[in-house]
């Protein structure tokens, strides 16, 4: 409650007091317009600017017109209730949607205001706005890390759900990055600071989510499209209906339901809400234009390497060539040849190898080949590990494997081809079930789009589900291709990582950065930014913008057109009068309310 909010609160009061004290007649009719006077001021100040800069007849035009046409028709006391009624529906309508923006900070969380400040005299407290890039803070278990910055010294549990949405707790040590605003669960921790203020990702989360307002949705803009034409409308409407009956208490009665309050409301506090829900989610959305637009996609389209695969080699397969070797023992022997390399794939071999809990030696000897691999003695044998240049170079005589989808690597032993083990990027966990559930909510197409060579991206659109591939594209190429299905009358989202595909996502309708968390271009890059790479959030992301567009929908439809036919009807038979119909229009207000701010509780599947 502002100081504003208190005077609006008198205002109603003594406006309210004044009407029951001529109703009972206490008091003449001069201080009654004087205290309507008071009450309308306010609203027609609100009315005459909305007017004049935004060219919007709004609430406050109807209110004041209903409260005139009152006092000089005659209905002076229903006039004045009429106001204040009205007067208390506006205040409890703001203050309420002062409450749900201001939920947007409570529902991601806070950063703290002070910082433990480690010193070569020790520690001290010291105000956040003090701390200095390079400082090193100390945060304890239970307490909230003021600065984005890394871990220096210490390790520790750390709950990461204000800014990725997930619930489990991360493993932090040595030169692991930290967020602010997120809680060292157990441990502790000796933070470098590395970003302070609104530099922060959780800084620049609230910044974005906040402004999101003022994106508003197409259907939010066509809510006021049609309050501008309805108004004349109304008028033309009202002047016929006095003509016929010559009731002043029936114009009255028939502005307060013509009013189109409700449909300023029905949208923007949809969208708050839903946006506030999706930040919760680890999931910005930046405006309700694109919430609007994610409900009603019809064509996914994914980058594959970092997107749908994790940019992370995986051994699939160990084929043995040779009846002296098994699997287990051709894998050990490259992995121990593998150990001393730096190269991805032979990362991968020995990855595998420590995962099946192989005993894995260090060579005796190790030369790397550059674009060859390697050679290396393990356990006084010869082995060699790489292409199938390396192993003929050498003498061996094998048959080389061919495998489009999968990269092969040979493995030889004292001179005899032993096997191949073939690698493979390995696709995100999930991948199948989130596009599968994206399916399930309407989508009618899922494309893959993709730099990479045909077979490969064939056979990773095979294993998820895939309906469409493009293969060895170039940047350009991915935009072209998404011009192309919006010319077919397709509303396109593309999935990418925010930075390489920044062209192909700012060219589709809705583009979707994966793993923004941390990374201030996947912020910027794409319309929709989620916090961690985990393909489920873009199902929640859909499943969200689908509640909040069918929420907008029951709000247009029960809160503004039933009600409001009803009153009208009502109206027009003479069944209610002003002072009636004034208590009814809270009805709508309450409704689009209720209505609205449940998305914050409600149970969306992923969110």
């Amino acid at each position: 409650m502002t100081r504003e909010r208190w005077i609006e609160v008198a205002r109603i009061l003594v406006t309210g007091l004044i009407a029951l004290l001529f109703w009972q007649g206490l008091v003449p009719v001069e201080v009654l317009w004087v205290a309507i006077a008071i009450g309308l001021y306010p609203l027609v100040k609100t009315g005459v600017l909305d007017l004049i800069h935004e060219r919007k007849v709004g609430t406050e035009i109807f209110v004041t017109v209903a409260t005139l046409v009152a006092v000089f028709g005659g209905e002076t006391v229903a006039g004045a209730v009429l106001m204040v009624i009205i007067l208390i529906a506006e205040f409890i309508a703001e203050l309420n949607t002062d409450r749900a923006r201001a939920s947007i900070k409570s529902l991601i969380g806070s950063v703290p205001q002070v910082a433990l400040l480690r010193t070569e005299g020790g520690e001290r407290s010291v105000p956040i706005g003090e701390l200095k890039v390079g400082d090193v803070v100390l945060v304890r278990p239970g307490e909230k890390i003021p600065v984005d910055g890394r871990v220096v010294a210490g390790q520790g549990s750390v709950n990461e759900a204000p800014i990725t949405g997930e619930s489990v707790p991360k493993d932090k040590g040595i030169d692991a990055q930290v967020f602010a605003g997120t809680v060292v669960d157990a441990g502790a921790l000796d933070i470098r600071t590395e970003r302070l203020g609104t530099d922060t990702t959780f800084s620049r989360i609230i910044a974005l989510v906040e402004n999101a307002e003022a994106q508003a949705a197409p259907v939010q803009k066509l809510a006021d499209k049609v309050a501008a034409w309805l108004i004349p409308v109304v008028f033309v409407f009202l002047i016929v209906v006095y003509f016929i009956t010559r009731d002043v208490r029936t114009i009255v009665t028939l502005l307060i339901f013509t009013s189109p309050a409700e449909l300023g409301l029905a949208t923007p506090l949809v969208m708050i809400a839903a946006i506030a829900r999706a930040a919760r989610s680890g999931i910005l959305i930046k405006g309700g234009i694109y919430l609007e637009t994610l409900a009603k996609v019809d064509v996914m389209v994914f980058d594959k390497t970092g997107t749908l695969t994790a940019n992370r080699p995986e051994v699939v397969e160990v084929s043995c060539r040779s009846n002296a070797f098994d699997e287990n023992t051709l894998l050990r022997l490259a992995a121990a040849a593998d150990r001393r390399s730096a190269h991805p794939l032979a990362k991968a071999v020995v990855e595998a190898a420590n995962r099946k809990g192989l005993a894995v030696p260090e060579p005796e000897s190790f030369e790397q080949l550059q674009g060859r691999g390697v050679r290396a003695t393990v356990e006084g044998r010869a082995v060699l590990v790489g292409n199938a240049a390396l192993l003929r170079e050498s003498g061996v005589s094998l048959d080389a494997a061919e495998d489009g989808a999968r990269t092969p690597v040979h493995v030889a032993v004292d001179g005899q081809f032993a096997g191949v083990i073939f690698i493979a990027d390995a696709l995100r966990p999930g991948a199948r079930e989130a596009l599968a559930e994206l399916k399930a909510s309407g989508v009618k197409r899922i494309v893959m789009l993709t730099g990479d060579n045909a077979a490969t991206a064939q056979a990773v659109a095979a294993e998820l589900g895939i309906d469409e591939v493009r293969a060895e594209l170039m940047p350009e190429d991915k935009v072209a291709a998404i011009a192309e299905l919006q010319a077919q009358g397709h509303r396109v989202a593309m999935v990418g990582d925010g930075v390489n595909d920044a062209p192909a996502l700012a060219k589709a309708d809705v583009g979707i950065a994966m793993g923004g968390g941390g990374t201030q271009a996947a912020l910027e890059a794409a319309d929709i930014a989620l916090m961690t790479d985990d393909l489920a959030k873009i199902a929640a992301a859909r499943a969200i913008a689908r509640r909040a567009y069918r929420t907008v929908q029951e709000n247009l439809f029960v809160g503004v057109g039933v009600v409001h036919v009803l009153g009208i009807t009502a109206a027009l038979l003479g069944w209610i009068g002003p002072i009636q119909a004034a208590i009814i229009h809270l009805g709508p207000d309450v409704l689009v309310f209720v209505n609205s701010v449940k998305l914050l509780k409600v149970r969306i599947k992923g969110a």
